[in-house]
């Protein structure tokens, strides 16, 4: 069975591109057939870390958001979607006015959202309302950034109650600096963790700590993805 993976969260800087380029790099690792589509047209880092396997789309345009099911179907690969800050509304009208749970349902494709949340109110509160709208069309994997926040107590509590079905992972915290270094190099994560030269490759001990960091990573997406509620 084939996935589309949608990364998202609505809220803006919980670290939905962190997500995109770690699955990305654990396609690309696990030799798991995939393309990636960057949906966010302000910032494009899929696109700058992970140009080779990813194209630009648009979101709010039917056209540009046909290509995920057809990429889907005509290659037979895995698709992964970057989605910005806001554009709930657009996935909404593309999957409501076109069917296209579904048409996945027939096609054998599952649809799965990766929900990045912090553990602010806000968040919680853009996720219930995700879980409330989605929960019978797509299954949901929150991931509780640990980069952004510490205390999820609140997200736990509503993960626990009868108000939806979806899974959790948490996405370890990178050293703070570190990341800003990969990001402001474009890097993907192999190449913060393996390249040793040139004028912005990390030192030793940054790359030890992003592979220690792949590593706790990997787990989570590992117990995600085995899950038998996924």
């Amino acid at each position: 069975m084939r996935r589309v993976h949608f990364v998202g969260g609505e809220k803006g800087g919980v670290g939905k591109s962190v997500l995109s380029r770690l699955l990305s790099q654990y396609f690309l690792d696990n030799a798991m057939p995939f393309i990636g589509m960057d949906a966010d047209q302000s910032h494009a880092t899929l696109t700058r870390s992970y140009g080779q396997s990813t194209r630009r789309i648009v979101l709010d345009d039917f056209e540009g958001a046909d290509q995920i099911i057809e990429t889907v179907v005509e290659k037979d690969v895995d698709v992964l979607i970057d989605l910005p800050a806001q554009s709930e509304r657009f996935l909404d009208l593309w999957m409501n006015e076109n069917g296209v749970a579904e048409l996945c349902e027939e096609l054998n494709i599952e649809l799965l959202a990766w929900y990045v949340v912090d553990d602010g109110l806000d968040s919680l509160s853009l996720l219930k309302a995700f879980s409330q709208r989605y929960s019978d069309q797509l299954k949901c994997v929150v991931v509780k950034n640990l980069g952004r926040g510490s205390d999820f107590s609140k997200v736990d509590a509503f993960l626990t109650s009868d108000l939806t079905k979806a899974t959790s992972i948490e996405l370890p915290c990178l050293h703070a600096a570190t990341m800003r270094k990969i990001e402001h190099s474009s890097f993907s994560f192999w190449g913060a963790a393996n390249i040793k030269e040139g004028e912005n490759h990390l030192g030793i001990m940054e790359r030890q700590r992003v592979k220690v960091w792949l590593k706790k990573a990997y787990a989570a997406l590992n117990s995600a993805l085995e899950s038998k509620s996924v």
